[in-house]
C-alpha cells in the first residue's frame, strides 16, 4: 500500500509537470522560440538551377505572443538565411480571442517590406485575412486590406496568378484562399482557382504552386514540382509525430513537414503563431527553408 508521504509527493510532481507543460505550450514556446527548418528534395522534373526558398506562414500578429518586436526577429533571421526567394504563405491576421492588443497591419507591413531576396518577396493570403475583412466578405472577394497593404509595400499578392522568372528557370503560383468565405449554411467558398491558375503556365520550366491550404494537394497535376503551403501549424499540438487535432479535411495526412505521394512534393510550414487557442506544444514556431535541385 502506498504511503500518504509517497502519494503526496507524486500528487505534487504531477502538479509541477503539469504547470510546467501549462507554463511552456502558453508562453515559451509559442512566445520565445523560433528555428530555422530545412526541408532538401531533389526531383527528375526540376530543370531549373537549385533554388532555396524560404517561407513564413501563419504570422497571427497580436500581442503579447506576435508583437512588432518578435516579427523584426522573424525577418532578421529570415535574411540572414541568404535564400534566392522569400514567401509568404498568408494568415497574417490574429486567429484567436486571446490577443491583449492589435499589431496594426500596416505597421507589419513595413517590417516585412525589410524582407530581401534576389529574386524577391511573393505572398498569397489565408482564411483568417479574409475572414477578419468585413467588406470583403460582404462583398465576395477583393479588395482586401491586408492585401492592400502588402502591395503598399511592394509586396506582390498572388491571387490565382502565376509568374515566370525566366533567368531562374522556374514559374511561381500562387492560389487564392480555399477557405475565403464564411457563406453559412453553404459553409466555407474557396475564391481559388487551380486551372485558371495553372493555365498562365506556358512554357516547360518547372512550376512551385503557393496556396495557403495544403488540401488542394490531391487536385494538383504533376506538371507542378513543388506545393507550399501553411495553415495548420502543424495542430500546434504535436507528439511522436501525430497531431490530436488540425484543420483539415485529411487530418495528419498533410499536417506537418514534407510529403511525397507519388506527384508534386508538399512542404507544410509549422507557421509562426497561433490560431483558436494560443498554445504550442512540440510545434515550435518555424521559418521553413527549401532547397530544391535537380536529380543528377
Amino acid at each position: 500500500m502506498i504511503s500518504r508521504r509517497k502519494f503526496l509527493k507524486g500528487l505534487l510532481g504531477t502538479i509541477l509537470a503539469g504547470l510546467f507543460a501549462a507554463t511552456y505550450g502558453f508562453f515559451i514556446e509559442p512566445a520565445l522560440r523560433l528555428r530555422v527548418k530545412r526541408w532538401r528534395i531533389a526531383r527528375k522534373d526540376w530543370t531549373a538551377p537549385p533554388l532555396k526558398i524560404a517561407m513564413i506562414s501563419d504570422i497571427h500578429l497580436g500581442e503579447p505572443l506576435v508583437t512588432l518586436r518578435r516579427l523584426r526577429k522573424v525577418v532578421a533571421r529570415t535574411n540572414a538565411i541568404g535564400a534566392d526567394i522569400i514567401l509568404l504563405g498568408g494568415d497574417f491576421a490574429a486567429g484567436h480571442r486571446f490577443v491583449s492588443a492589435p499589431v496594426p497591419f500596416d505597421q507589419a507591413a513595413q517590417e516585412l517590406a525589410n524582407l530581401k531576396a534576389p529574386l524577391g518577396v511573393f505572398s498569397v493570403l489565408g482564411n483568417h485575412d479574409w475572414w477578419d475583412d468585413v467588406a470583403a466578405q460582404a462583398r465576395g472577394g477583393y479588395p482586401n486590406i491586408y492585401a492592400d497593404a502588402l502591395k503598399a509595400v511592394g509586396i506582390p499578392v498572388l491571387s490565382n496568378e502565376a509568374r515566370l522568372f525566366e533567368g531562374a528557370g522556374f514559374w511561381l503560383a500562387g492560389l487564392e484562399d480555399q477557405w475565403a468565405m464564411l457563406r453559412g449554411q453553404q459553409g466555407l467558398v474557396g475564391l481559388d482557382d487551380l486551372p485558371g491558375t495553372l493555365a498562365q503556365v506556358t512554357s516547360d520550366a518547372p512550376v512551385v504552386l503557393l496556396a495557403h491550404e495544403p488540401d488542394i494537394l490531391p487536385k494538383v497535376p504533376d506538371r507542378v514540382s513543388l506545393v507550399l503551403s501553411g495553415h495548420t501549424h502543424g495542430g500546434q499540438v504535436r507528439l511522436f509525430g501525430y497531431s490530436p487535432v488540425v484543420p483539415s479535411r485529411f487530418g495528419n495526412r498533410f499536417a506537418y513537414g514534407h510529403v511525397n505521394e507519388g506527384g508534386p512534393d508538399l512542404v507544410v510550414s509549422g507557421g509562426i503563431g497561433c490560431s483558436v487557442l494560443p498554445v504550442r506544444f512540440g510545434v515550435v514556431p518555424e521559418i521553413t527553408v527549401i532547397e530544391i535541385q535537380g536529380t543528377a
